[in-house]
Formats: structure tokens, C-alpha cells, sequence
């Protein structure tokens, strides 16, 4: 494990004792916010500050008394899993009026708060700022009034803000992903894909309407996510005659023996007229045009309900220390700002920048400059419409550019869900390329049997949605079988290779390369896309298959911790996946709120076991009725799960029992979730465009075919804190671990103390990767570019 450098900074120099911090929550609700709440009050205590629960968002920041009370640590357990805002939310008129804002001011200064954590959307947040800037004339105001003295205008001078984004609509510019996102997407997921079961059956069309008044993104995300016919948003209304169509496309896939059509609204969609389009005015247009059999569902409020998603629940839970953070060292001069997420990096950006750019959106879809407000919603809704275009809609054989070019695609490793949504949108893609697309079953054990057909369009419709491998894969590693793999190239002469996989894609790309000083063949284009659950290739944060593991743990997690509720006091021990991957236990364990997370990566010994049982066992004698624990499988040899689970057992006598349980499959198993379906879809269309420009990049005409042999011809596509890069594998080398199968430097780590401090763990906090206050950028270069994964 990499050692702490001497130049970074840690928490132990930042202090808040003697502030003291309130959180609050208003506007709409959203899943993730309790898991920010929770942050916030705990970052908060373990610094020494003193914080402050304000009910009811505004209203009773405004209205005082019980609904602003001091919070305590037990007072956030078990909310992490729970969906809404349990502190409440509410809309509030006063404090739109300055007397609102005098009240509220006062009743703040009673209690000595000046750093206010808001969780909202840009109005509760554009609220806050005004707040802001109005609080010496509010406290000049209350003295003259008598209502607080000279002293403590001296004493509260500045009021400090620090915004979340907590809105399902990711509505707001600046972020990648606001809270409560990605819990809406798995939600209306859900939905979908029980809808198309019953579409099939009966070959029906679904016209289904998705939240987004003002903000498309929920649509077009999932429209991404199943594979819909055709979506409506308000940022980019259709062309005049959409309307045919869109009834010749839903005819089309029907003749190509497709038997639902799903049609996904956002309910704010409009015509280039702003007239709104309704489900009522589709459903009835597909039925006298067609007579497709057409049903409406408006899924409303589902979207906003139900347990907040793993990356709901990490995003909140890095969010809410990043605004504690922030809040300790702001100063008077320090504008307020929104803490959020680009790429896989924690940034800062002034507040009202963010707000200008969201309210310039709305402005530019009024006057109709509809391309310009995709534009300004920023590259990740870009690319997800650029994406969604290219795949759903099939132009004509006479537009495909003909290439002559034969790309094969197969999956090698363990399986992982989102596999398949990378390669349908790698075949259709590649078409759309002008490619011929072969597909090989059952990884480089297929390829040299000659497992190898072509794959065509419809070949690979409806494969979004689908868990596992449906090309097969094994673990066979090509090395020892080069000869009859070459043989098999020739044969369908490939020009380029996509290899989706894990550790052992890994491997087989790196054979490949040295193969290239024997074998011609393989001097081709060359590309591994990152999928497995333990996420554990090097050149990347984040593989396909994770996010889907991840959620798999944390809800397991909250059943099992559940199944104990109104029993004695327990804790459970819990075995992960992962090979010697930490990732799943400390990341599902940051997610599921576990008290300890035991990894290779961070070796343990027999003291550490024991420390944790006496915390636990503290813990448990004032506050807490369960406990979770979660062990990576091979976190080490000696202390195994039975072992970990007789201690705690035998130490735990009289203050709590325990229960284990093994995960297993059930972690590999199942439909991807919105993410992976997303990430594989994103970043299989990029491998695809770069092996399109590697080819025509290395194509001799001289020779008449494709001769590529640098290093810059056999890459691992991966997502780099804000970047996506493609990395030649052999420079990959260095950084890997070959007999532990796990990069030398891995960026979750430093999420392991955050863990321990919500677990309450007196720990060292590395800050030097905290975000730092930046601008709002309009378009961030291509380069920079990682909100692909979203």
C-alpha cells in the first residue's frame, strides 16, 4: 500500500471547536440526502464543532424553537438506508420575504450557528446566498430591534455556506451526478424492466412518462439504459415531422421481429414550438397511425422513493465531509459555493456560478436555442444524447461509410453485469462505423475452436438489460494457444480486437503484444474495456460490473441488519468478493455504514481485532443495537471469516451476539445496474471510435491491411479521476501486482478512514485530495473528459 507523502496535509490541523454547523434540507426530497445528513453531523462532532438539525428546511429555520435542535451521533444511526429526508422539508414563502429572513437570522444567533450546510436545488441554494449576503444588515437590524446584543454582531459577523445538490433531476450545472440521481434512474430501471416482460407478451407499445420538468436527463438516461425506441426531452425537441417518424421507426423494429416498443417522456417535453407533447397525445397517435396495442405509465413519486442506491449513498456520504471541510476553512472573503462530483474527483465551485449557468438552460430552451442548453447542461448530457442517437437510430445501408474493416468482439474473465450492454454497443456502433462486426463465444478459449460469427444490428437488440455474459466467457488466457488463435484471424481476417474483461483481459492483452514479434496477426488495434465486480485492473477507478456488485452488498447489507431490528444487540459478519481486492468490502462498507472493513491492502493483526471488538462492544453498551463487519475474502489466510466471527462471538459475551454470512455468486449475479449499463454503453463507443481512427491510422496501402506494432496500438480504456485515457497496457505493468492480481496504488483507499470516522474511529483524515475551489468551465476539453461514466 502506497505510503501517506510527508507534504500531505492531515485533518488533525483543522479544528472546529467552538462553531458550530447546521444542516438543513429543502425544496424537493431526494434518496441520499439522510446518508449527507448523516456525514455532515458526524464530520462535524468528530472536528469538535457543535451541530444543529434544522427541521423542515426554511420553515423552520424561520419558525425557531423544537425545529432547531443540537444533533448527537447516535441520532443519524440507521438512517443511512432510509429514503426522503428524515429532518423534513418543506417550501417556504416567509423566508422569500426579508421579515422571514430576520427571523430566521435571529434564531440562528441564539444558538451561535454561522456555517450552514444546505442540501436543495438551485432555489434553496440561490436562498441561502441571498441569506448570505444580507447577514450584517440582518444582525444591524435585531440590535436595533433589542433582539440580540452589540457583542454578537462582533462575535457572529459572516454567516458561511456550503451547498450539496440533493435534486433526482440532475438538473444542476457544475456536477456530474446531484443526490438522489441515481436512486431515480434505478427506480424507473426498475420499472422498465418489469414493463417489458408484459410489452412482449402481448406485443405491446409503453409510453412511459419520467420526472424532468425543466431537465431531460432522467429520460435520456434511461431511454440509454433499456435501449428505448424513442425519447422525448425538453432541451432538444424533435424536428417538424417527427411524428412519422417515429411511427416508421416503431414499425421498423417491429418487421425486424421486435414485439414491444418502449417510448420514454420526460413531462416536460415539448415540440420546436413549446407545446408540450403528452404520453395521451403519443399513445393516440401510435395507435391511429399503427394500431400497435399502446399503453400509458406515469411512474410520479416512485421515483423519488424507496432506499437510496451505493453510489447515492457514497456520493452523499463524500459530499457531506467534503462541505464540512469546506466550511472550516472558509473565511469572511471565501465565496459560497456547492461542493460536488466531476469525474471520480471531489470539486468546490462558487455557488452562484452554478446557479447563472442552470438558470442560463432554461433561458436559452425559452428563446429556442436548443442546441446551445443541451450545450450548457455540459458534456455529460451531451454525450449521453450523442450516444443515445447513435445507437438507437440505424441509418440506411446507402449512408454506412464501407470501410472494409472486420472488428471481432468477446469477453474474457468471470462475468460481469453491464458486459452486454458494452458489446451491443460496440456491434452497433461498429456498424454504424461501417464495420463488419464478428462476435466470439467463450473468450479466447472460443476464438482458437473457432467460435467466431459476424453479428448484425438486431443481433444485439434488448441486450442492455440482460446480467452475465450472453456471448460466454472463460478465463483462458491466450498465450499458450497463439498459434491457432492467429490461424482463426486470418481465417476471418481481423483487423481489430475488443477484449471486455477483467484482471484476465488484462493479462490476454498483454500476450497479445508480446505475441506481435511472432505472430503478424496480432499487429492490429487492440482494446480491453475494464469488467469486473472486484474492480481490480490497473488504469482505471472504475470497471464495469462494480456498481452492480456494490448495490447487491448494500442491499443484502440493509436486510440482514433489519432482520435483527426489535432483537437483542448483534453484529454481523460479512464476507465479500473481491480476490484480494479491497474495493467491494471498504466501498459497500462506506455505503451500508459497516463499523469495520477488514482488506489485503491494509494488513490487520490480532491487536486490530481486538480494538474493534472493544469499540463495537462500547458502542453497543450506549447506543447502537447492530453491528455490520465486512471481510474480503482473501484478506488474509489465518484470519478467516469463521475465525473473525468465534472471536467476536466469544469477546461480544453479554453484550451482543453475532451472525456471518457469505455473499458469494449473488454479488456476480443479476440485472446491471443504471450505471453499469451506462458506463459500458459510454465507454464501449469510444473504444470504438478510437480503433475506427487507429485503423485507418495504420492501414498500409502499400500492403493492402492493417499494421499496427507500437505501444499505443494495444490500450485499456480507463477512467482516471476526471479523465478517461486510453493507456498502453505495457506501461501498465509497473503498476501492477501480478501475484495479488490488484494495481500498486489504488485511489479508494483514501476513502477508508472516512469510513472509520463514521463509525466513530479516532483516525487520520488525508484532506490533500479534498476539492478545491475552482470556476465554473462551460465545456471542459474532450481530454478531460470522464462524466462519460454518467
Amino acid at each position: 500500500m502506497a505510503q501517506p507523502d510527508s507534504k500531505k496535509i492531515f485533518f488533525e490541523n483543522l479544528s472546529g471547536a467552538g462553531k458550530a454547523i447546521a444542516v438543513l434540507t429543502s425544496g424537493g426530497d431526494a434518496q441520499g440526502m439522510n446518508a449527507a445528513v448523516r456525514a455532515v453531523v458526524r464530520m462535524g462532532l468528530y472536528v469538535g464543532a457543535k451541530v444543529y438539525f434544522i427541521h423542515e428546511g426554511y420553515q423552520g429555520m424561520v419558525d425557531g424553537g423544537e425545529n432547531i435542535k443540537e444533533a448527537s451521533w447516535e441520532s443519524v444511526s440507521s438512517m443511512l438506508q432510509v429514503g426522503g429526508t428524515v429532518i423534513g422539508s418543506a417550501r417556504c414563502k416567509e423566508f422569500r420575504s426579508h421579515e422571514g429572513r430576520l427571523k430566521a437570522a435571529n434564531n440562528l444567533v441564539k444558538r451561535g450557528i454561522t456555517n450552514l450546510c444546505v442540501i436543495g436545488g438551485d432555489g434553496s441554494l440561490t436562498g441561502a446566498n441571498l441569506f448570505r449576503e444580507e447577514w450584517s444588515g440582518l444582525l444591524g437590524e435585531l440590535v436595533e430591534q433589542g433582539s440580540i446584543d452589540a457583542d454578537s454582531v462582533q462575535k457572529y459577523s459572516a454567516l458561511h455556506i456550503v451547498g450539496m445538490v440533493g435534486s433526482i433531476d440532475n438538473d444542476f450545472c457544475g456536477t456530474d451526478m446531484t443526490i438522489g440521481t441515481d436512486s431515480a434512474l434505478h427506480r424507473i430501471i426498475e420499472v422498465v424492466d418489469a414493463i417489458m416482460t408484459t410489452a412482449q407478451s402481448h406485443q405491446r407499445t409503453f409510453v412511459l412518462e419520467v420526472m424532468g420538468r425543466h431537465c431531460g436527463y432522467l429520460a435520456l438516461v434511461s431511454a440509454l439504459a433499456c435501449g428505448a425506441d424513442w425519447v422525448l426531452i425538453p432541451e432538444m425537441p424533435p424536428e417538424d415531422g417527427w411524428e412519422d417518424k417515429m411511427c416508421q421507426k416503431l414499425s421498423a423494429n417491429r418487421a425486424g421481429m421486435k414485439r414491444l416498443n418502449i417510448i420514454i417522456v420526460a413531462e416536460g417535453a415539448i415540440d420546436r414550438n413549446n407545446k408540450p407533447i403528452t404520453t395521451e397525445f403519443i399513445k393516440d397517435l401510435v395507435v391511429k397511425c399503427l394500431g400497435f396495442d399502446t399503453r400509458v405509465t406515469i411512474l410520479g413519486h416512485v421515483q423519488r422513493g424507496g432506499t437510496p442506491s451505493a453510489f447515492d449513498r457514497i456520493l452523499a456520504s463524500r459530499m457531506g465531509v467534503e462541505a464540512v471541510l469546506a466550511l472550516l476553512e472558509t473565511t469572511a472573503n471565501t465565496p459560497a459555493c456547492v461542493v460536488s462530483l466531476c469525474g471520480n474527483q471531489s470539486v468546490r465551485l462558487p455557488l452562484m456560478e452554478c446557479v447563472q449557468m442552470t438558470q442560463e438552460v432554461q433561458k436559452a430552451m425559452d428563446e429556442k436555442r436548443f442546441e446551445e442548453a443541451v450545450k450548457l447542461r455540459g458534456r455529460s448530457f451531451v454525450n449521453n444524447l450523442k450516444t443515445y442517437k447513435l445507437l438507437a437510430h440505424r441509418k440506411p445501408e446507402s449512408e454506412l461509410p464501407i470501410s472494409n474493416f472486420n472488428v471481432a468482439v468477446l469477453n474474457v474473465g468471470a462475468p460481469a453485469a453491464g458486459m452486454n450492454a458494452a458489446v451491443r454497443s460496440a456491434v452497433r456502433v461498429g456498424i454504424s462505423e461501417g464495420h463488419k462486426m464478428f462476435a466470439v463465444s467463450d473468450g479466447f478459449e472460443g476464438f482458437y475452436k473457432g467460435q467466431i460469427k459476424e453479428i448484425k444490428w438486431a443481433d444485439v437488440g434488448g441486450w442492455t438489460g440482460q446480467g452475465g455474459s450472453l456471448l460466454g466467457t472463460k478465463r483462458t488466457l491466450p498465450a499458450k494457444h497463439v498459434d491457432k488463435i492467429a490461424e482463426q484471424m486470418r481465417m476471418h481476417n481481423i483487423n481489430a480486437l475488443l477484449v471486455i474483461g477483467g484482471f484476465e483481459a488484462y493479462e490476454s492483452l498483454l500476450q497479445l503484444f508480446e505475441a506481435r514479434t511472432t505472430h503478424e496477426e496480432f499487429c492490429i488495434p487492440m482494446c480491453m474495456l475494464p469488467a469486473t465486480i472486484s474492480n481490480n485492473v490497473p488504469g482505471t477507478d472504475l470497471s464495469i460490473g462494480a456498481d452492480t456488485a456494490l448495490n447487491a452488498i448494500v442491499e443484502t447489507c440493509d436486510r440482514i441488519k433489519q432482520s435483527a431490528s426489535g432483537t437483542k444487540r448483534r453484529v454481523f459478519i460479512i464476507e465479500t468478493m473481491g480476490g484480494y481486492c479491497g474495493y467491494l468490502a471498504t466501498v459497500g462498507g462506506l455505503a451500508a455504514g459497516a463499523d469495520a472493513a477488514y482488506i489485503y491492502e491494509e494488513p490487520f493483526d490480532i491487536r486490530d481485532l481486538q480494538a474493534n471488538v472493544e469499540h463495537l462492544t462500547e458502542k453497543m453498551k450506549t447506543s447502537i443495537q447492530r453491528g455490520l463487519v465486512l471481510r474480503n475474502e482473501n484478506s488474509n489466510e489465518n484470519y478467516t471469516t469463521d475465525f473473525i466471527y468465534q472471536l467476536y462471538t466469544e469477546e461480544g459475551k453479554g453484550v451482543f451476539d453475532c451472525r456471518k454470512n457469505v455473499l458469494g455468486h449473488m454479488q456476480q449475479g443479476g440485472a446491471p445496474s443504471p450505471f453499469d449499463r451506462n458506463f459500458g454503453t459510454k465507454i464501449s463507443a469510444k473504444a470504438m471510435q478510437w480503433i475506427s481512427k487507429k485503423l485507418v491510422e495504420t492501414f498500409r496501402h502499400g500492403k493492402g491491411r492493417v499494421f499496427a506494432n507500437t505501444e499505443d496500438s494495444c490500450c485499456l480504456l480507463g477512467m482516471r479521476r476526471r479523465a478517461l485515457v486510453f493507456q498502453p497496457v505495457v506501461q501498465l505493468k509497473d503498476d501492477t501486482d501480478f501475484v495479488h492480481r490488484i494495481p500498486k496504488e489504488q485511489w479508494w483507499l483514501k476513502l477508508r478512514p472516512l469510513m472509520k470516522i463514521l463509525a466513530k474511529y479516532k483516525t487520520s483524515y488525508d484532506v490533500s485530495d479534498s476539492g478545491q475551489l475552482e470556476h465554473v468551465v462551460r465545456n471542459r476539453p474532450k481530454e478531460l473528459d470522464a462524466s462519460v461514466a454518467m
